[in-house]
């Protein structure tokens, strides 16, 4: 089904980020990750945002995770030093 209109999909994409510029144009660097915190928790990706290390789940699966994505093989080992 064809309609009249065309879809402008970088003009579109452009109105989203004036949009997105709006909002957070006054808002100090801490405020701003906020922002997409809050808004990526009331999308549908918030569910997965949940599972992400940082945000909980087992330590097996992040270790998991990390070793799946080319990570440290444990969860912390980046940190570790040598004496």
């Amino acid at each position: 089904m064809k309609t009249d209109k065309e879809f402008k999909c970088v003009d579109f994409k452009h109105e989203a980020q004036m949009q997105i510029y709006k909002e957070i144009k006054n808002l100090t660097p801490e405020g701003e990750i906020e922002y997409f915190r809050r808004r990526v928790k009331s999308s549908f990706f918030g569910k997965w945002w949940e599972k992400l290390p940082a945000r909980g789940g087992s330590e097996a699966s992040q270790q998991g995770r990390l070793r799946r994505h080319g990570g440290p093989a444990a969860v912390g080992e980046h940190n570790k030093t040598t004496e």
